[in-house]
């Protein structure tokens, strides 16, 4: 009978094995990848790829086999095991199971099962997928191993002998692949008859360090709250977000708080801070009807995170919608700390905006809370009318430490003069985001001058300085219209209406220097 296997064991037999291992490695763009070093671990084997990436590893082995004493009786028992166009056939005269397992090409088992006496299994019915499979027979104390395919077409690998044994291997073998460039790969083996080709993931460069900040694209830093619930009480409810409370010098402050609605504790977010104008209120911001100093929520941020990456906060300063100066910088430092122990967020990655007088506010936390704030973006800002930090060494006095810095104004601004904004909010930000010298310390960038949009001019001009560093951008954006957040490029500022936000270019802007880092 064609690929006969007849059983049977004396006290000794001596039994020759075979195995091969093979197949291509590849990068992630499917570029061969030549000298990766290929082993088998507990076999302590190994090769190398060569042009075209493949590797080939092929052992002939002997091993002598002692059965256990009441084996002998299997002298007396004969059997068989056979392959014919996919259908395996058994038959033994003991009592003994046979046990078929059937494994994939990287050792994982799909297909199990005990059969008693006589009969036939279509090893078809045990895959699902196109491939390359394993059926491992075992019949007593003999092995048999078949290669067959799941399209069909089925194949054997015999030894010298004309018999199709495999060495059964050992527990936790793997195949390991190291290439220089490239992230070492284990796969797990079940069988050692087997064919994988696997792409290889370029090693990532290790992340530059700094005295001060963080590389452009850093890796996220979770907060005290990832993999944690919230324990932070929420007071009330408003549209599109809570409402909570916190004492802050024995005051009660509030802020309103709005998380994707993929919330995930486990994965780090970045932290948007919206401060509202003069007149408004921070839950403004949160949800209102889109107007000109309203386009709701977050300034128009909310509806560019369409992956749900960032959670919105905006804090309440005073009832009439101006801010007192310090204890205002205590009050978002804490806010900031009550977000970091109860929500998973990316500490890294903490950004501010606001306009007119949530402009200057925002503007004067970007003075003092740099450790804290990787980024700003302010909106006809000027150095008027609000508290800035004094130089000094204390925890709310201003520090010589840069920030990325962004700016909207009007040039025909009437309430927030465009030319103080340019003049010495500007100047006072540049004088610390130059590029960094020898010794680490941020030079002066100030000399640099913008460009600016020509007057009377539609549209605008954002100018990114050059002398800057670049892990602290400064974008300078003009345009010709008055007092107004949401800027457009229309000629005519004098004719707005509650829909004339939704032309701006302002928020996607804003959204890609955020984005940058």
């Amino acid at each position: 009978m064609k690929n006969l296997l007849v059983i049977g064991v004396s006290l000794a037999v001596s039994t020759a094995f075979a195995y091969t291992v093979s197949g291509m490695v590849a990068d992630e763009d499917g570029q061969a990848i030549t000298g990766a070093k290929v082993s088998l671990i507990k076999e302590q084997k190994e090769t190398t790829t060569g042009d075209k990436g493949e590797f080939y590893i092929h052992e002939d082995e002997q091993e002598i086999v002692t059965p256990p004493p009441d084996a002998i009786s299997a002298t007396r028992a004969p059997g068989f095991i056979s392959i014919n166009s996919g259908i395996l056939s058994y038959s033994q005269n003991g009592s003994a199971p046979v046990q078929v397992k059937i494994f994939d090409a990287v050792g994982n088992q799909v297909f199990k099962q005990t059969l008693q006496g006589s009969g036939q299994v279509d090893l078809s019915s045990g895959v699902k997928a196109k491939g390359t499979y394993f059926a491992q027979v075992t019949m007593g104390s003999a092995k048999q191993t078949i290669r067959f395919s799941a399209s069909g077409t089925y194949t054997n690998t015999f030894d010298s002998e004309g018999h199709a044994l495999l060495k059964e291997i050992q527990q936790g073998e793997a195949l390991q692949f190291v290439a220089d460039g490239f992230d070492t790969l284990s796969i797990p083996l079940g069988t050692l008859d087997t064919t994988v080709n696997v792409k290889l993931t370029k090693t990532a460069p290790a992340e530059e360090q700094f005295a001060f900040g963080y590389a452009l694209k850093n890796d996220p830093r979770p907060s005290k709250g990832c993999g944690k619930n919230s324990t932070l009480n929420s007071t009330g409810s408003v549209e599109n977000g809570k409402k909570f409370n916190l004492n802050v010098g024995g005051k009660n402050r509030t802020f309103f708080m709005t998380l994707p609605k993929n919330y995930d504790n486990t994965k780090p977010h970045k932290l948007l801070i919206a401060n509202h104008c003069m007149g408004s209120k921070a839950e403004d911001f949160v949800h209102h009807a889109p107007d000109y100093d309203h386009p709701s929520p977050y300034y128009g941020q909310q509806n560019l995170d369409t992956e749900g990456n960032y959670i919105f906060v905006a804090p309440q300063g005073n009832d009439n919608g101006t801010w007192n100066g310090k204890e205002d910088h205590q009050f978002v430092d804490e806010m900031i700390t009550a977000m970091f122990d109860n929500y998973c967020i990316d500490t890294t990655r903490v950004f501010a905006t606001g306009f007119s007088f949530g402009a200057m506010f925002t503007n004067s936390l970007a003075q003092d809370m740099q450790e804290r704030l990787r980024a700003v973006a302010v909106y006809a800002v000027a150095d008027y009318n609000i508290w800035l930090p004094s130089a000094g060494t204390g925890r709310y006095d201003a520090k010589d430490l840069p920030i990325a810095w962004m700016l909207v104004h009007g040039k025909g601004d009437g309430t927030c003069d465009y030319n103080r904004a340019k003049n010495s909010a500007l100047p006072r930000i540049l004088r610390r985001n130059g590029k960094a010298d020898a010794n680490g310390k941020f030079t002066d960038a100030s000399a640099e001058k913008p460009k600016e949009i020509n007057s009377n001019t539609a549209g605008h001009v954002c100018y990114d300085f050059t002398t800057v560093d670049p892990r602290f951008p400064v974008k300078f954006c003009s345009w010709n219209g008055p007092h107004r957040w949401p800027a457009h490029d229309e000629g005519d500022y004098s004719n707005y209406n509650s829909n004339s936000w939704s032309k701006s270019w302002v928020p996607k802007t804003v959204h890609e220097f955020f984005e940058q880092f």
